[in-house]
């Protein structure tokens, strides 16, 4: 039964971003349904790094799917289709090969379309980018001295490169490098400098920055001049600390201080010591200090003052608001040597100390508990014996600033948003602004303060603060701040954000035995919400991959510290973590336990894949698959090999020390072709013996005989001498016998046919007997090696006309490349409307005449090259008698169109 689906895509390919645009064109699928499938990646590219003027090399981006028709492949560079079958793109078996790359022209990003008659897939995106390590400045580096006992750091100025670089230092020769474990030095992985602690005298020597670059197929290193450091012995003084210029008033006192440093320890002298100033104390000042090594000298300038008061640089502030209840600060600072005595009053009235007034010692007035009353002016008055001056300004009292709405207590869940609330009411005269600060950013001020103008809307009395996406470090305390130029009203609230728990802490490992370990951990944040349960993670040394472990008790509560792990393999190595969960969701692993090994344990289970055979005249060949390093339990690992000829009673042994060992051949002169034997296997290490295998049926070898022959790119057959039923094992060369692939064969038939290889590839093929009771042993191993695969484009600028009773259909010639196997036909499948049969035509030449449709029927046409290889990709149209819609075509080249 035959039945075809029709299926219309209408698309154009355009890549943007790695986006598929859809655009209008027409083309109509044929897939036979149950015959036909579409194409399935097995093997997609890969991004690499080339090495940059590697310009004779070539780049391979792997491209690789099964379909039936087979599929033809196009590749895209950003989006633009690569023109395939160049001197520099050519593309074999659906691998796009690029010879002689070039930054300039092949950097970007690279994608495989694989198509046949039932769709197309594109592969993920492959980037090939270029890297490069130039050479450093041929320029001489600058020598360098430190001093001993001090630190020092050494510019590596890495030449240009990509991608990032690893870093060495060499000391005078090459291979000298610098030792990681000289807790002296430290190279910076980021930079590339050398830093040195505490420099010796021996450290004297040429430096060089080592720098290496590793790309995908190759590694480069490059190092630098060299930089001249020298140590020098005990440095002589040197200043910490020196006296400036002063300028004081007469009258008062001065402490100058000099601090140094050197090694002995300098001793300091002045020239001139200081004291109570007078006008002659005015002059040069100096301060000297020295040791063996040297002396070094400071100096600086005294200028002794005598001023009469003057508040021209300093006068009372002509306006000083002030809000109502709260207190207020004015300044009085004449310049006057010697000090002056300083006195207020408000209008004619002397102000004197009080409970809410009080003029302190500078000078400065206070004023507590403002009202309006304290409205007017203030005069502060100086006088010294040289002279007198006062200074004026004005008091104004205003509203104080009120929190009216404070922000309330918050809880939420992570990542929920919540507004804290705060407004204010101020003096309308004054702008008011508010700010927020909060305890678990350390009071960094969390949003701009912005002038609010006074104006009657009641938005300029609201500070609101919204956070979006609450997260756990933003718990704290927040202040919400209204303030004015003359004070300022505050209020807090505590925002709770609860979370899934914080990772458990001090993770201990006690009582290891061979298959269970002790957990032992202390309870991390439970983050405002209780902690529910544990679950423990486990990673052996057999993979990265962290995995959840079996425990006792198999559900671990949320008040528990310990736990059992259980169900562990012997000898291997593992490490823990333990994650703590709550209602919200699963918390961050705690750190990693430290690694520990399980005891060893003997063997639990046998060998597996026993089996053998063939091999030489004389020889029994036994085989197994070597023990994985997961299944040996200890060490000293080894394997007992049994076996015995059938059908008597007693067993040889032989131990075989090597737990990679995979085969033993045992030789005797006497044995005759194909003598059955019994084989079982078994596993041991220091700690004893594992189970024995079930017993195998083994034959020594035989004398036969077999030939394989490539029939395509795809396809061999492989004969021999008719034995019983067989099954064929074959496999690529350099991959292990293992991993081959099998078919069998029923009957006695004495050839097989091998499909689904790779073209151009040797394999290598081994035929073994079976029946009821297993495998027989190997036939000698041939080879053979697969055809070029056929072309992978269709032929092309397929037309058509109809010619009297007949359609004659035309197309371009197919031409092989150099690694495609050469043309030697076509093969033309079509069939009228009403036929439910696909019917073949052979030809050699690149026409064909058919019968014309009948009425407003249609005829199906498939047309592929054919050659060694096998058969190429398909170009299918479909004729009909008129021009209307079913007049379409169908190609992933060119269209094909009627012919005049």
């Amino acid at each position: 039964v035959f039945s075809c689906c029709v299926l219309t895509l209408i698309f154009i390919i355009n890549f943007t971003y790695q986006h598929l645009l859809l655009k209008p064109h027409s083309f109509i699928y044929v897939c036979v349904s149950g015959h036909d499938s579409g194409p399935v990646f097995e093997e997609e590219p890969s991004s690499l790094i080339y090495p940059e003027g590697l310009t004779e090399g070539k780049v391979t981006l792997s491209c690789q799917a099964r379909a039936n028709p087979a599929a033809s492949y196009r590749w895209l560079l950003n989006g633009t289709e690569v023109p395939l079958g160049s001197e520099r793109h050519t593309l074999v078996a659906g691998n796009l090969v690029i010879s002689s790359p070039e930054p300039s022209r092949d950097t970007g990003s690279y994608q495989c379309l694989v198509i046949n008659r039932c769709g197309t897939i594109i592969s993920r995106a492959a980037n090939l980018k270029f890297g490069y390590l130039h050479d450093f400045s041929p320029d001489s580096r600058s020598p360098q001295t430190a001093y001993e006992g001090v630190g020092t750091f050494l510019a590596c100025q890495p030449p240009p490169h990509y991608p990032a670089l690893s870093y060495r230092w060499l000391i005078n020769e090459f291979p000298n490098f610098i030792r990681a474990d000289d807790g002296r030095w430290f190279v910076s992985q980021v930079s590339g400098n050398l830093f040195l602690a505490k420099a010796e005298p021996n450290d004297t020597a040429n430096y060089f920055c080592f720098t290496t670059i590793n790309l995908d197929i190759s590694t480069k290193s490059t190092f630098s001049k060299p930089i001249p450091l020298s140590v020098l012995p005990n440095a002589q003084p040197d200043w910490v600390q020196v006296m400036s210029d002063s300028e004081v008033e007469i009258s008062s006192e001065l402490l100058w201080s000099c601090l140094s440093s050197g090694k002995p320890r300098p001793s300091v002298r002045w020239l001139r010591n200081g004291h109570s100033l007078a006008l002659e104390d005015s002059g040069m000042y100096q301060c000297v200090a020295e040791n063996k090594h040297g002396t070094i000298y400071a100096s600086a300038e005294l200028r002794v003052q005598v001023q009469a008061p003057d508040f021209r640089l300093n006068p009372v502030r002509r306006l000083i608001p002030a809000a109502r209840g709260g207190q207020v600060m004015i300044e009085c600072r004449p310049r006057a040597a010697p000090k002056p005595i300083l006195f207020w009053s408000r209008g004619t009235e002397l102000l004197a100390n009080s409970s809410r007034i009080t003029v302190a010692p500078d000078g400065t007035l206070w004023i507590r508990n403002v009202s309006r009353a304290d409205e007017g002016k203030y005069t502060c008055f100086a006088e010294n014996y040289l002279g007198k001056a006062n200074s004026t300004g004005h008091l104004s009292v205003r509203d104080a600033t009120k929190i009216t709405l404070a922000p309330s207590n918050a809880d939420i869940n992570q990542g929920e948003n919540v507004t804290l609330q705060c407004h204010a009411s101020h003096d309308p005269t004054m702008d008011l602004t508010f700010t927020w600060f909060s305890s678990c950013f350390a009071d960094i001020f969390l949003q701009n303060s912005y002038p609010r103008p006074p104006l009657s809307s009641q938005q300029e009395n609201i500070g609101d603060l919204l956070i979006v996406n609450a997260q756990l470090s933003q718990a704290g305390i927040f202040t919400c701040t209204a303030q004015t130029v003359v004070d300022s009203a505050s209020a807090s609230a505590r925002l709770v954000v609860r979370a899934p728990p914080g990772p458990p802490g001090g993770i201990l490992v006690k009582m290891v035995t061979d298959t269970s370990v002790e957990l032992w951990w202390s309870h991390g944040h439970d983050n405002h919400s209780p902690i529910g349960k544990y679950i423990i993670m486990g990673q052996s040394s057999m993979s990265s991959e962290w995995k959840k472990m079996r425990t006792e008790p198999a559900n671990i509560e949320g008040n528990a510290e310990s736990a059992r792990v259980i169900g562990l393999m012997p000898w291997m190595d593992y490490r823990f973590q333990v994650i703590a969960s709550n209602i919200l969701g699963k918390g961050e692993p705690s750190q990693p336990s430290a690694r520990i090994r399980t005891q060893p344990a003997a063997p639990t289970v046998a060998p597996s894949g026993l089996g053998g055979g063939g091999g030489d005249h004389h020889e029994l060949i036994v085989t197994w698959t070597p023990m994985a390093r997961e299944y040996q339990n200890g060490d000293g690992f080894g394997y007992i090999l049994a076996f015995r000829r059938k059908g008597t009673a007693a067993w040889s042994e032989v131990r075989i020390p090597h737990v990679e060992s995979s085969r033993h051949v045992y030789y005797n002169q006497s044995l005759a072709p194909y003598t059955p034997f019994e084989v079982k296997i078994q596993a041991y290490n220091r700690k004893g013996v594992g189970p024995s295998s079930q017993t195998v049926e083994v034959h020594s070898a035989e004398e036969a005989s077999i030939n394989a022959t490539a029939l395509s790119a795809f396809e061999i057959q492989v004969s021999w001498e008719p034995v019983q039923q067989l099954s064929i094992r074959y496999w690529r060369q350099h991959e292990r016998e293992a991993a081959a692939d099998r078919v069998r064969t029923a009957g006695l038939e004495p050839t097989a046919r091998v499909s689904g290889l790779r073209p151009s590839t040797r394999y290598h093929v081994a035929v073994f007997a079976y029946n009821s009771a297993g495998t027989g042993p190997s036939s000698p191993r041939t080879t053979v090696t697969t055809r070029k695969p056929p072309p992978n484009r269709p032929p092309g600028n397929v037309s058509w006309k109809i010619q009297g009773s007949q359609v004659a259909v035309r197309w371009d010639h197919v031409t092989a490349l150099h690694n495609e196997s050469a043309v030697l036909g076509y093969k033309v499948l079509y069939k009228h409307e009403d036929q439910t049969v696909l019917k073949l035509l052979d030809k050699t030449k690149t026409s064909v005449s058919l019968p014309q449709p009948k009425d407003n029927g249609y005829v199906v046409l498939e047309i592929r090259s054919w050659g060694e290889g096998g058969d190429g990709p398909a170009h299918e149209i479909i004729v009909s008698r008129d021009s209307g819609e079913k007049q379409a075509k169908m190609s992933p080249t060119k269209p094909c169109k009627p012919m005049s």
